[in-house]
């Protein structure tokens, strides 16, 4: 559970361009948060539990979801739903920890972390997240992967 809390914590690098003006625009000019385009809260929740449940159902990948009770699995999902709301510019808090510690030592390979983007976009897909939301939310996860993915240097 701790590499699927990772792979959505990657959204915390997303920001929300403001305008230069000083002066107050109309709602309709202002460009919409990440969390807005998706959808909000609700939509979140929904892609998030779409994606655990690939990631859980998959050969390669449900080793790291072994061990966990019904009940940790359920605080895991909470904290990557609201680590994604907090991320995409939504009203959460996160309070997990960071993505380099919940992963250490859990021996992500590259092959793992390829395995868990196609599943991701396959949720988002399922769900019709537009094209730009997508790439957008893709590309956060994507700046996580250094967190993530065990380097050659750290394997024994």
């Amino acid at each position: 559970m701790r590499q699927m809390q990772v792979f959505l914590t990657a959204v915390l690098l997303f920001v929300v361009g403001n305008s230069n003006s000083s002066q107050a625009q109309p709602e309709s000019t202002m460009q919409k948060s990440l969390y807005q385009r998706l959808g909000g809260y609700d939509a979140i929740a929904a892609v998030t539990d779409d994606f655990i449940g690939r990631l859980i159902a998959d050969p390669q990948l449900t080793k790291f979801f072994t061990g966990h009770s019904a009940d940790s699995k359920k605080r895991i999902r909470q904290l990557v739903v609201d680590q994604l709301c907090a991320v995409t510019g939504g009203p959460c808090v996160y309070i997990g920890r960071d993505m380099k510690t919940v992963h250490a030592g859990l021996g992500i390979t590259e092959a793992d972390w390829e395995s868990s983007v196609k599943l991701l976009a396959a949720s988002l897909d399922k769900f019709k997240v537009p094209h730009k939301e997508k790439d957008e939310f893709l590309a956060l996860a994507s700046s996580l992967k250094k967190d993530i993915v065990d380097s050659p240097a750290m394997k024994k």
